[in-house]
């Protein structure tokens, strides 16, 4: 135990913070040591902090229970028992860029779960399968902020993993246009069903800032390094279009989505180069990657949400319903655990990548 990189989570009680809990139990390489929250849970047990509003299907950690929440503005006293920590803290984005770079500043490393960095051009916004090769930036970023091994490193929108992972298998066929329609679960708002009842038995055909997000976050996470800048440069193709609509679902974000491709493809190389796309996390056999990390299901129902959306333990994206268009190209529906694999569980596998790589070290 004492091998394993001791691990604070920022914002440890709400939704996210809770399946950063939950991920993390037995980790091989990560032990939560340290929990930081509001000011109104610290000094509190994490047992009491929490209280009735534990939002998991599992039960909570035992080995987190007795921890006692730290208050989460106490930047170098949260900092001074970790090696790095995931942040899942709900404040304003103004306030989250700076608290997280206040924590870089202390030599800690950053995982952060939220948005407000994505666009922070020296700041890595990974899916490691899509795009470990931007971790490079690390070294610009440190430059800005003084640090030898403080950084900040994020992870995309929930809503995207559902549908960029398979434009990226297919990227050999160049996806030009996309549009696409994503039905998004409820706890994606970090909410359930008892904190949301009118939720029961209705869709709202709006979920704020989601659309911009989902139609540029994938542009960044496609495009590349500019060296002489230190920043990273979006793609600009594919275009993609779309519309987030929430739905009363607990878990797993669902997307409907239609392409035009470049070039020509047929349906079974389509199918295969979903099959067998991988990545860093797959060759490194990180302890949290997916094997597949995509599935095709060839059942015309498939995928459902009751029944493919925890594959691979939530870390997997399946994919099924890819048929020619009559206007597009192709369309096809995916599926992702959106707080596992969209969310804590993405977070996660940054962290062993990290760590794989030797920019997450002990103290």
């Amino acid at each position: 135990m004492s091998e394993r990189l001791k691990v604070g989570i920022l914002g440890g009680t709400g939704m996210v913070g809770q399946r950063f809990i939950s991920l993390l139990d037995n980790h091989p390489w990560f032990e939560v040591t340290t929990i930081a929250a509001s000011q109104r849970s610290a000094g509190k047990t994490y047992e009491e902090a929490v209280g009735g509003r534990w939002k998991m299907d599992t039960p909570m950690p035992e080995a987190v229970k007795s921890i006692i929440v730290k208050n989460v503005n106490e930047v170098e006293n949260v900092a001074a028992d970790v090696d790095f920590v995931f942040s899942a803290v709900d404040m304003t984005k103004d306030e989250i860029k700076a608290i997280e770079e206040a924590y870089a500043k202390t030599e800690t490393p950053v995982v952060s779960n939220n948005s407000a960095h994505r666009w922070t051009p020296d700041v890595p916004m990974v899916v490691p399968e899509v795009n470990p090769e931007h971790m490079e930036i690390i070294k610009y970023q440190k430059k800005r902020l003084g640090t030898t091994r403080g950084f900040v490193a994020v992870k995309p929108n929930c809503s995207i993993q559902a549908y960029a992972p398979a434009l990226t298998a297919w990227k050999e066929f160049e996806p030009y246009e996309v549009v696409a329609s994503t039905y998004q679960a409820i706890s994606g708002a970090g909410k359930t069903f008892a904190d949301w009842p009118e939720m029961e038995h209705n869709i709202i055909p709006y979920i704020g800032g989601e659309e911009a997000k989902s139609e540029k976050e994938p542009l960044r996470i496609w495009g590349h390094i500019d060296e002489a800048k230190g920043e990273i440069v979006p793609a600009t193709s594919p275009i993609i279009t779309c519309q987030c609509v929430r739905v009363p679902v607990l878990n797993g974000h669902t997307a409907s989505v239609y392409v035009k491709f470049r070039k020509k493809a047929t349906k079974e190389q389509l199918v295969n180069a979903l099959k067998n796309f991988s990545g860093k996390p797959q060759e490194l056999n990180l302890p949290s990657a997916p094997k597949p990390f995509i599935q095709y299901l060839e059942e015309d129902d498939r995928p459902q949400v009751t029944l493919d959306v925890d594959y691979e333990n939530g870390m997997g994206v399946s994919v099924g319903r890819l048929r020619e268009d009559t206007i597009y190209d192709w369309k096809f529906i995916g599926l992702a655990h959106n707080t596992v694999r969209g969310a804590a569980g993405g977070a996660v596998l940054c962290a062993e990548l990290l760590k794989a790589e030797g920019y997450i070290t002990k103290k």
